[in-house]
Order: C-alpha cells, then sequence, then structure tokens
C-alpha cells in the first residue's frame, strides 16, 4: 500500500522526500568543505559550513587566497636565497704569488750615463840626482895609466849616434871641439864644485849657458879627436876644469855602480 504510494507522488510520501533532500545537501556541503580544507593544508583555517547554497563561493574564494599567498611565500625565499652571501672556503687560499713577493730582478736605469772608473794615478819616478851618462853601454877602459899616460876618465862603448845624457843637473860652460884630442865635447858646471866632461861626440845638442836637468840629452855619440872608434870619453873634475878625479868611487858615492 505504501509502495503504490511512494510511486503515485501521495502526500504520504512527501515527508520522506523533505528529509532525504536535506541529507543529500548537507552531504554536499560536507564535500566542499573537506575539499577546501585539503587545498589550504593549514591546520588552523576553518571554513564555514552553511546549511544553505553559500558555501561553495566562500571555499573558492579562501583556495584562491591560499594559492596566491603559498605564490608570495616561494618568491620571497628565492629572493632570499639568491641574495644570501656566499661563505668563503675553510681551505687556504692559493694564489700565484704578487710581483711584490717575488725574486726581485735588477733594475735598469735608462739614459743614465754610466760612472767613470777612477784609474789609479800614476806618478813617474823622480829622477835621480846623478845618473849614468851612457846606461847599458860596455866600458872599454877605466881611469888610470895607460901606454905610459894617464887616461882620464872612463869609456862608455855603444853604437855610433847613441844619445849621450847629463850625469846630473848643471850648467853648460863649454860645447864644441875644446882642442887637445878631445874632438866635439860638452862641459857641465854642477854648482857643487865639480865639472862633468863628454868628449868624441859627432855632435852636441846643448848650447853654452844653457841649464840642463839629470838625464837631458847633451849630445850624439860619435868618434871626433884622438879616438880609435865610437864611444864616449866622460871626466870628472874637481875644484876647477882640467882637474880630473877617478869617476868609478865619485859614481859610486851618488849610487851609481860602474864596472871600473
Amino acid at each position: 500500500m505504501q509502495e503504490d504510494d511512494i510511486h503515485s507522488g501521495s502526500t504520504t510520501a512527501a515527508p520522506g522526500r523533505h528529509r532525504l533532500d536535506r541529507r543529500r545537501r548537507g552531504g554536499r556541503a560536507l564535500v566542499v568543505g573537506g575539499v577546501a580544507l585539503v587545498g589550504l593544508g593549514l591546520a588552523g583555517v576553518s571554513v564555514v559550513t552553511a546549511a544553505g547554497g553559500s558555501d561553495e563561493p566562500t571555499a573558492a574564494v579562501a583556495v584562491d587566497a591560499q594559492a596566491r599567498a603559498e605564490e608570495a611565500a616561494r618568491a620571497d625565499r628565492s629572493t632570499r636565497d639568491s641574495a644570501s652571501p656566499v661563505t668563503p672556503s675553510a681551505g687556504p687560499a692559493t694564489s700565484s704569488p704578487s710581483p711584490s713577493t717575488a725574486s726581485p730582478s735588477p733594475t735598469r736605469t735608462l739614459n743614465s750615463t754610466p760612472t767613470a772608473t777612477a784609474k789609479p794615478r800614476t806618478t813617474s819616478k823622480p829622477t835621480p840626482a846623478w845618473v849614468i851618462p851612457m846606461k847599458g853601454a860596455q866600458i872599454t877602459s877605466c881611469y888610470g895609466q895607460r901606454w905610459g899616460t894617464l887616461h882620464a876618465g872612463i869609456d862608455f862603448a855603444m853604437p855610433a849616434g847613441t844619445p849621450i845624457h847629463a850625469a846630473a843637473a848643471g850648467t853648460v860652460v863649454k860645447a864644441g871641439d875644446v882642442g887637445d884630442g878631445y874632438g866635439i865635447s860638452v862641459f857641465v858646471d854642477h854648482g857643487n864644485g865639480y865639472l862633468t866632461h863628454y868628449a868624441h861626440q859627432s855632435r852636441t845638442a846643448v848650447s853654452v849657458g844653457q841649464r840642463v836637468k839629470a838625464g837631458q840629452v847633451l849630445g850624439y855619440e860619435g868618434a871626433t879627436g884622438d879616438a880609435t872608434g865610437p864611444h864616449l870619453h866622460f871626466e870628472v873634475h874637481k875644484g876647477q876644469m882640467w882637474n880630473q878625479i877617478d869617476p868609478a868611487p865619485f859614481l859610486r858615492a851618488r849610487g851609481i855602480d860602474v864596472a871600473c
């Protein structure tokens, strides 16, 4: 009897349909609220479920707001991560040595004037007060008796034209042929009571009255006068001209050794 009433749409079955419709609407509201809670993912968010038909738009707005908030949060985290400072490595840093620590290289100054090396000063030895008149010559005759007469000097033999040097400083008092077999001669007064005589020259290089130094050239060896060959006849006169003395000890006393 009741089954026929339901199919016929009688009033006895109306109360049952009303209750079923409420249950269906209430179920839909609960499902929508659960979906909203799952989309939000937050425990503190509550969705107001209404028994009427206004609950679905409220849940959609909440889901959209949450999605925007999450997107903003992700953007903020990305900005913070990219701006975070880089932590330096804890290991020792290795780098190529700087120019200041590299081995020094020699420096050159361009366009600089080279410093001249000071050369040691060479000083010539002072000329001795007395020198040998013909250095290196062979002595062919000494002072003394020869062939029964006095040979009053020392003979120095060198090739003809060899220079003859003053034995000491002085003044020329005779120059030329003085006679007595001496040929061309030069006499030098040394101002200390002694004169020296240089005979048998080929020619003279000084004149009377000329001041000469020790070692200065007086003339050149020859064979003028009574001579058998080129040589220098050398005499020492003490106190006055023609007072000849032995030249050998006289020269040795003044630092000149001769083989006589």
